[in-house]
């Protein structure tokens, strides 16, 4: 399928499926403005992919830039080509840097390397992107992502917390995170890669082999079997970190620190 073809999909079979949770997930949480200049953060997968392409959709109606840039973690040959050929079959031009961010997570954190690696890959993408005047980096988190955060800091972590539509880095002066995908289904992603006859690069990262023993892994199929049996399951997840009775809270904190429900019976 030819990139005119493939654009015009998100015009036409997938406008209701990825163009309104897209331009929905913009709108409501106030991510894109005029001036802006935007680095979308390519990682060579699916939804990076389609982020991009959504984003320069987006320009039709908002005048603001983008830079589509991606980093090499330390790909194997196959994977950078597969990377850069993506890119030209859908007509981006990337912004390549290099680092070693797959090597030092394998050696540090061999067993567990994910959050070693994403502290890291943020990291480098917040210093990269603001080396090319950059305000924004928007990275491709889907909705599936969101909801399996909140289960996964509720049973795992110990916490109630949500992965945030955006973000103010707290060490890059000037910088926000933005998740533009933030309403998009991971199957209608699927849905329309296996349409356009795309296949997009796979996880290259030290866990890989570990796929299946993941908890992510444990809580996307957890995910599953509930809304096989209830299918508000997977919005309730999302709307119970949008509808928390502060009232009926045991402990929280902010950034005043510590607080309990016994400070407001004293």
């Amino acid at each position: 399928m030819r990139l005119e073809e493939i654009r015009r999909t998100l015009q036409r079979e997938f406008v209701r499926t990825l163009r309104r949770p897209f331009v929905d997930a913009v709108e409501a949480y106030d991510m894109v403005r005029a001036g802006d200049k935007i680095a979308v953060c390519i990682s060579g997968g699916k939804d990076s992919m389609l982020l991009a392409l959504l984003m320069q959709d987006l320009q039709r109606t908002v005048d603001f830039e983008l830079v589509f840039l991606a980093m090499d973690p330390g790909y194997g040959p196959d994977g950078r080509a597969q990377l850069e050929q993506n890119a030209a079959i859908l007509g981006l031009t990337l912004d390549i840097f290099e680092t070693d961010v797959l090597r030092i997570a394998g050696r540090h954190a061999a067993g567990h390397p994910c959050f070693l690696c994403a502290k890291m890959r943020r990291g480098h993408l917040y210093t990269e992107a603001g080396r090319r005047g950059c305000n924004k980096i928007a990275l491709g988190h889907h909705y599936d992502d969101a909801i399996e955060t909140v289960l996964m800091g509720l049973i795992y972590g110990g916490q109630v917390q949500a992965m945030l539509p955006r973000i103010r880095a707290k060490n890059h002066a000037g910088m926000e995170l933005i998740r533009p995908l933030y309403l998009t289904r991971e199957k209608n992603v699927q849905a329309w890669a296996g349409h356009c006859g795309l296949t997009f690069l796979p996880c290259d990262c030290p866990a890989k082999t570990l796929e299946h023993d993941t908890k992510r892994a444990e809580v996307k199929a957890m995910i599953a079997a509930l809304a096989a049996g209830n299918p508000q399951i997977e919005a309730n997840i999302l709307n119970a970190v949008k509808n928390v009775d502060t009232a009926k809270l045991i402990g929280w904190r902010d950034e005043r620190g510590r607080h309990s429900f016994l400070d407001r019976l004293k």
